[in-house]
């Protein structure tokens, strides 16, 4: 009997948020498929035989033993199914699905908005009424800035770092370029994922520049995935896109660039720039930066630790109580260094015990502390917040002079 398909790695796997319907929800991170399953509790195991090569007839058996019934084929076809329809398995039925996706996504003129109707409403009125809640009343800008950090968290659970630091842009911000350096949560280490493509919202397109996107291509080659399909799924750079927006129309210009994680560094040791390819991607950006200088203005969207039992970890985790004050201590002390614009130090916090506090935001951070050295950060405002009863994520508003 032939082996069962793998299960698919790249699944985002989460407790079901379904009172009446307990088990383990399935969702597919590419946005390949757009199904959802919630895998009843008594059936999370058999997914452990969807790994290539168990058969039909061992997840039988162990159908029958969980059930003391013979009687079990229709459960056992139920599940393959519903799996292989959904496209959450490494076959044919994927393969086609991921072609469509990925042929979609180079053939647009322009990256469509993921998250909207979800992330934030997707009708420009709706909108506009929550983005000036999210946003507050306008109070008093500042001059000056040359990039802010903000976090790329759900804005209804971080709206207030988020404020504490786009609330502070102006008129005079208006009509520079907006380099959004976003973490790439699916991108390949020691990648750098680029598009040409506007970035759709309800309200219109952000145009990308093409010039600074194919200089960045031509001179690291070897570190650049040129439209990068993780651009259609990200929201790292989407949210940002949708705050410049809101604060300065939407004809703004930008270059979003996604960061993939630096991990040879953090689990190998050395540092980012020992790799050939991101030593070249980092000094083409530095290059750009100090030629562009005030022309551009530098946005991270970045989110800080992960902590927690949706990340892997037996315990339940609270914002601000307990292990969080301590983790909130070691945030800080990260923050303090890249306000600094202490490179080495803040590096050398990341890699301390191989970032256990899962610093999704640590690359794009790393990338602009490289590419525009000598800036002076502040801290304009720290965060925690439960993404759930057992998990929390820490983010801030910082911004850069």
């Amino acid at each position: 009997m032939p082996a069962l398909p793998p299960l698919r790695r790249d699944l985002d796997f989460m407790p079901s948020p379904v009172e009446e319907q307990p088990g383990l929800l399935i969702r597919d991170s590419f946005r390949f498929s757009d199904s959802v399953l919630i895998i009843p509790p008594a059936l999370v195991p058999c997914l452990a035989f969807f790994d290539g090569q168990k058969t039909g007839l061992d997840l039988r058996e162990a159908l029958v033993r969980a059930t003391g019934d013979f009687r079990v084929g229709d459960i056992e076809d139920q599940l393959v199914t519903a799996l292989t329809t959904a496209g959450f398995l490494e076959d044919e039925t994927f393969d086609k699905m991921r072609e469509a996706r990925l042929r979609e996504f180079a053939e647009s003129d322009v990256r469509e908005p993921a998250h909207a109707g979800s992330g934030y409403p997707d009708e420009p009125a709706e909108l506009a009424e929550v983005m000036g809640h999210w946003l507050g009343e306008a109070g008093e800008t500042v001059s000056g800035l040359r990039a802010i950090a903000v976090p790329h968290v759900s804005p209804m659970g971080g709206f207030e770092a988020y404020r504490s630091a786009y609330g502070l842009l102006g008129d005079e911000y208006k009509d520079k370029t907006f380099v959004v350096l976003g973490t790439s949560h699916y991108g390949q280490p020691e990648r750098f994922g680029l598009t040409r493509k506007s970035y759709l919202t309800p309200w219109g397109p952000a145009r990308t520049d093409p010039g600074l996107v194919q200089e960045l291509t031509a001179k690291a080659g070897m570190a650049v995935e040129t439209e990068d399909y993780c651009h259609a799924v990200e929201h790292s750079i989407e949210f940002q896109v949708v705050y410049l927006q809101s604060i300065f129309g939407p004809d703004i210009k930008i270059l979003p660039i996604l960061c993939g994680p630096y991990a040879h560094s953090i689990y190998e040791g050395g540092m980012p720039e020992d790799n050939e390819g991101v030593r070249r991607f980092l000094g083409t950006l530095g290059e750009i930066g100090a030629r562009e200088g005030d022309r551009l203005f530098w946005v991270l969207g970045i989110d800080m630790a992960h902590r927690g039992r949706r990340y892997q970890e037996d315990f339940d985790a609270i914002a601000d109580e307990g292990l969080m004050r301590t983790i909130g201590v070691r945030d800080r002390e990260r923050i303090a260094r890249a306000a600094a614009g202490d490179t080495q130090g803040f590096w050398d916090l990341v890699r301390e015990n191989h970032d256990d506090l899962n610093w999704c935001g640590s690359s794009p951070m790393y990338t602009f502390l490289k590419a525009m050295p000598g800036l002076t950060g502040q801290l304009e405002r720290y965060q925690q917040w439960n993404i759930d009863p057992a998990s929390v994520v820490s983010f801030a508003g910082m911004t850069f002079r």
